[in-house]
C-alpha cells in the first residue's frame, strides 16, 4: 500500500439489493480510522453472476494500481457472492461472516435470498414507516398544526440547528411521527413554550448547537445579515436554552453529533418514560391520543 499518510483509500460497498447494509456497517468501521482519506464508491442490485464478474473486473483494476482498496459486501445469494469473492482485493463479506453464525445458533439454513435486507417482507410496519415520513414532511418547519396531537416527537430549535434531517431520519429509520416547530424571537421574547406546542410538552425535544458554527450556517443562507450575526445567534441559543430548562425539555447539542447520534439520544430517552416504546412504530403513534 502507499504512504499511509498520503494515499485515498479506495473503498467499494457491494450489495444485491440497495448496498444500505454494506455501507453502515462497512462506515462503523471506517470511522475508527479519521486520519484515513477514503474514496467510496457503492455499487448497489448486483443482481447477477454476470454482474458480479463485470464489478470484480473492475475492482481488480484498481486493486491493480499503487492503493489497496477495501470492498464489504452483504450480497445474499450464494452464486453472487462465490462470483464477488474472486476479486484479487481483499474483501469483507459481512453476509458470509453473520449468517454462517445465525445458520448454526438455528439449526437450519437461511434463504440466502437477494433484497430479504431490505425488502418489504413486513408491509405493515413499512407502511408505518411511510405513513410517518409524509406526517414529517407536512409538519416540518412548523409549516402545519394540524394533528400535531399524533406526534411522538416535537423537535424545537432555532433556526439551522438541525431540526429537518433529524425530523427526516427519525421518521424514515424509526417509523416516529415527528413535527418540527421553529422557534422565532416572538417564541424566545416569551416566558412559556409556543402555544402550538404547550399541550404536548412531554413529547419535545430541544435542540442547540455552537454559536459560530450557527452563524456560518447561517451565512451561506443570508451573508451579512442580522439573522447570521454571532449576537443574534449566541441571543437565540441562550434564550432557547433556558426556555428549554425552564419547562424541563430535554435538549441536544448538535453541533459534534451526527443525525444518527442525535436519533439514538433521542430514542433512548422515549424509552425511558412511563409507557415509552420505540419497537414498533404503529405501538407508539397510538399515544396521540393522551394531552
Amino acid at each position: 500500500m502507499a504512504d499511509e499518510t498520503d494515499a485515498v483509500v479506495p473503498v467499494f460497498f457491494l450489495s444485491d439489493s440497495t448496498g444500505i447494509s454494506a455501507e453502515t456497517m462497512g462506515n462503523a468501521l471506517l470511522l475508527q480510522f479519521p486520519d484515513v482519506p477514503f474514496e467510496r464508491t457503492t455499487i448497489p442490485f448486483i443482481s447477477t453472476v454476470e454482474d458480479a464478474a463485470r464489478v470484480v473486473a473492475m475492482i481488480d483494476e484498481v486493486a491493480a494500481g499503487p492503493t489497496t482498496p477495501l470492498v464489504f459486501t452483504t450480497a445474499a445469494e450464494d452464486a453472487v457472492r462465490l462470483e464477488l469473492r474472486k476479486t484479487t482485493a481483499p474483501i469483507i463479506d459481512f453476509f458470509d461472516l453473520h449468517m454462517n453464525r445465525v445458520e448454526a445458533i438455528l439449526d437450519r439454513r437461511g434463504k440466502r435470498e437477494a433484497m430479504r435486507l431490505h425488502g418489504v417482507g413486513d408491509v405493515k410496519r413499512y407502511n408505518a414507516r411511510m405513513s410517518a415520513v409524509e406526517f414529517t414532511i407536512e409538519h416540518d418547519d412548523g409549516q402545519s398544526l394540524r394533528a400535531m396531537e399524533k406526534a411522538d416527537v416535537i423537535l424545537l430549535a432555532p433556526s439551522r440547528c438541525g431540526k429537518t434531517p433529524t425530523s427526516m431520519y427519525l421518521a424514515l429509520q424509526h417509523g416516529l411521527f415527528v413535527a418540527n416547530y421553529p422557534l422565532v424571537d416572538e417564541d424566545l421574547e416569551a416566558s412559556g413554550l409556543p402555544r402550538p406546542v404547550e399541550p404536548f410538552r412531554d413529547r419535545c425535544f430541544g435542540l442547540i448547537t455552537n454559536a459560530d458554527r450557527l452563524s456560518r450556517v447561517r451565512n451561506e443562507r443570508r451573508p451579512n445579515s442580522t439573522y447570521a450575526s454571532p449576537e443574534q445567534c449566541r441571543w437565540e441559543l441562550r434564550r432557547a436554552t433556558e426556555l428549554y430548562r425552564a419547562h424541563r425539555v430535554p435538549s441536544i447539542d448538535t453541533s459534534a453529533k451526527s443525525v444518527e447520534e442525535i436519533s439514538a439520544l433521542i430514542i433512548q430517552t422515549l424509552s425511558r418514560r412511563p409507557g415509552g416504546s420505540t419497537a414498533k412504530p404503529s405501538t407508539t403513534r397510538n399515544r396521540g391520543g393522551r394531552a
